[in-house]
């Protein structure tokens, strides 16, 4: 399992709003039954299997170009590890057992 941290920024959509593209983007996660995923400020983590994540956020970079943006910069950070699970709520938990 994996999680990775995903951000889909369409280029020159001549507004400095994007909500409406990030709640598009996010509609593909909705449908999505093996993939868990949180909305952060900055982007978007989603934890599952890779082959199947990066297959999603393939297809969550599209979104924007269905809605007539000609540019989109889409950044990908991947936490794969495979000597134990791992989950975004494992992986928090590691550090807040640490601060108390």
């Amino acid at each position: 399992m994996a999680v990775v941290e995903v951000s889909i920024v369409p280029v020159g959509t001549g507004d400095t709003s994007l909500s409406a593209y990030v709640a598009r983007c996010l509609e593909v996660l909705k449908d999505e039954k093996h993939i868990r995923y949180q909305l952060t400020p900055m982007g978007t983590i989603i934890e599952g299997d890779l082959d199947v994540l990066l297959a999603v956020i393939r297809r969550m970079h599209e979104v924007p170009f269905g809605r007539g943006v000609t540019r989109v910069v889409t950044t990908i950070r991947i936490d794969d590890r495979r000597d134990k699970e791992l989950t975004m709520a494992g992986k928090v938990a590691a550090v807040e057992e640490k601060i108390k």
